[in-house]
């Protein structure tokens, strides 16, 4: 694929915005997996491309793939863009410790002083950070604010959280929604900050948040669409050296930095040679009368996520529409390729509609204390076997066997049909994605005892996950090596979140054991005829 995309010569900005994200794209997920001669092209090929494709989009493409961006001659390559690129990127980036140490020397000031501000990097990169000396970062912190700046023992570490699309994107935000939902916030936020800006408008340092939540911002340039970073009237007054007062700022990271804030700021001169040196400012949590209509942020979240997820749907089905209408000649004849063409585009819209409907669940899903509708049951064992049925071609394409034994029975299960064909579906496809071709997914259905209300499904888990934590497997932007190209856009982690979500709604759960992935669902089961029997 990627060298179909290196022979086309991209001859308008649309073309070379979208060759610049498909290349990106493509390093980020498989550069580990490409040839060094590909990788080279590719390289060569963004370097070419990056004076001609807007700085937003480098720094919106920066923040889509960070999270997945592990490859690191592509971290290398963005942490040497401007400072607004390079900071979306290596805020986010994960990589091995030798991988880090290989891309120290070849990051600018600015680079390191970005990656100064992390919490979560290995003992070793801290160390060798240190090491390069306090001219290696873009401005020598402060001792005051360096220890004001460290998170306490339970902060959380700034979010992580971008994934290579749009899609993945919706699954950060639905997952931050509801984590904000089920659990009440623990940690006060901050109230205010001090900050310095540098004469490129870049914030330089700050007292008072970790330093990684505001590093590398600009108050000199607008941000939009709730994007990190400062408003119109801040870059305005940046550009008159005019003071800055109530500007609004957007802060992404832990909880107690996140969000809104109002900051006021005045610019300074050198008083040697009045050459001008930046702003020094003070930013507050903004007032209620300050907020739109007064309302906090995260209420309206899931309405604005499930609006967009509508805006999603509507040219889907435009497409699969037309698409339909070509494929059935309904109009006059149409040729065999094209067709085919719309065959196709019918069945990928398909699949990306059951995608949409998924991420409406996950915004949707009940809290573990909601009742299941009253008289819903469902036979799991047949739901398995249809299941089984819907992953034939899956199966026979990754040349992966299926093995699901029955003990006990029956399986009369307290929730409706279609919502336990997609619990069961999503958990059984998610896991044939991440097997290895020749090998076999075990399984058991059980119905253990009298006593016990609930059946259990067990999964043992394929290879490539055996050694995984139960975090890395629920985290939404979790995808294993080894998962086969044609595994779900949404990844393994969302997929096991979206199953636990569902299960909890209905009074189950999934459990994640060292061995097997268990997913529980109440029985419906009459207690007389609960008892241990060999099925299939």
């Amino acid at each position: 694929m990627i060298a179909t995309i290196l022979r086309q010569a991209p001859g308008d900005p649309r073309a070379r915005i979208a060759a610049w994200r498909q290349i990106s794209d493509i390093l980020a997920q498989r550069g580990n997996q490409l040839s060094d001669g590909d990788i080279r092209r590719a390289l060569h090929a963004l370097a070419v491309l990056r004076p001609q494709v807007p700085e937003k989009i480098r720094r919106d493409c920066a923040a889509a793939i960070a999270r997945h961006g592990r490859f690191a001659p592509l971290v290398a390559f963005y942490a040497n863009d401007v400072p607004a690129v390079s900071a979306a990127m290596l805020r986010r980036a994960r990589l091995a410790e030798a991988d880090w140490l290989a891309l120290l020397p070849a990051t600018a000031a600015t680079a390191r002083s970005i990656l100064a501000g992390r919490d979560d990097l290995p003992d070793n990169v801290r160390r060798a950070l240190e090491s390069l000396g306090a001219g290696s970062v873009a401005l020598p912190q402060p001792a005051a604010a360096s220890a004001a700046s460290e998170a306490p023992a339970d902060e959380s570490p700034v979010a992580a959280d971008s994934a290579p699309s749009q899609i993945s994107e919706l699954v950060r935000r639905i997952d931050r929604f509801q984590s904000a939902r089920a659990q009440p916030a623990v940690r006060k936020a901050r109230t205010g900050f001090m900050f310095e800006a540098g004469p490129d408008g870049l914030i330089r340092w700050v007292d008072g948040i970790t330093r990684g939540a505001a590093i590398g911002l600009s108050i000199a340039e607008s941000a939009f669409g709730g994007e990190p970073g400062a408003d119109g009237a801040a870059a305005g007054a940046f550009r008159q050296r005019a003071e800055i007062v109530n500007a609004r700022m957007i802060l992404e990271g832990a909880a107690a930095d996140a969000g809104e804030w109002r900051f006021s700021a005045v610019p300074w001169f050198d008083s040697a040679t009045g050459q001008f040196r930046g702003y020094r400012g003070s930013a507050r949590r903004p007032q209620p009368s300050e907020m739109p209509y007064g309302r906090p942020a995260v209420e309206e979240s899931g309405d604005s996520i499930r609006q967009l997820i509508h805006e999603l749907r509507s040219p889907l089905n435009a497409i699969s529409g037309f698409a339909q209408i070509i494929s059935g000649q309904m109009f006059g004849p149409v040729s065999a390729s094209y067709r085919a063409m719309a065959e196709a585009i019918v069945a990928d819209a398909a699949a990306i509609q059951a995608i949409i409907e998924d991420l409406d669940t996950a915004t949707r899903a009940p809290g573990p204390s909601t009742p299941s509708l009253a008289g819903e049951t469902a036979d799991l064992g047949t739901v398995i076997a249809q299941v089984e049925m819907d992953l034939g071609a899956i199966l026979a394409d990754q040349r992966v066997d299926l093995s699901i034994s029955r003990v006990g029975g029956p399986f009369l299960a307290q929730v409706g049909d279609a919502n336990s064909r997609r619990m069961i579906g999503r958990l059984l496809t998610a896991l044939v994605d991440i097997s290895e071709p020749g090998s076999v997914l075990v399984g058991q259905l059980v119905t253990e005892s009298a006593q016990d209300d609930m059946l259990q499904l067990r999964v043992v888990r394929p290879l490539a996950i055996r050694f995984a934590t139960a975090a890395d497997l629920l985290d939404p932007g979790f995808s294993p090596e080894g998962e086969a190209p044609g595994a779900a856009i949404l990844s393994l982690g969302f997929s096991l979140r979206l199953v636990d979500s569902l299960a909890r709604g209905a009074g189950g759960r999934l459990d994640i054991g060292h061995n097997a992935l268990t997913l529980h669902l109440p029985s419906a089961n009459p207690s007389t005829e609960l008892g241990v029997q060999q099925g299939e």
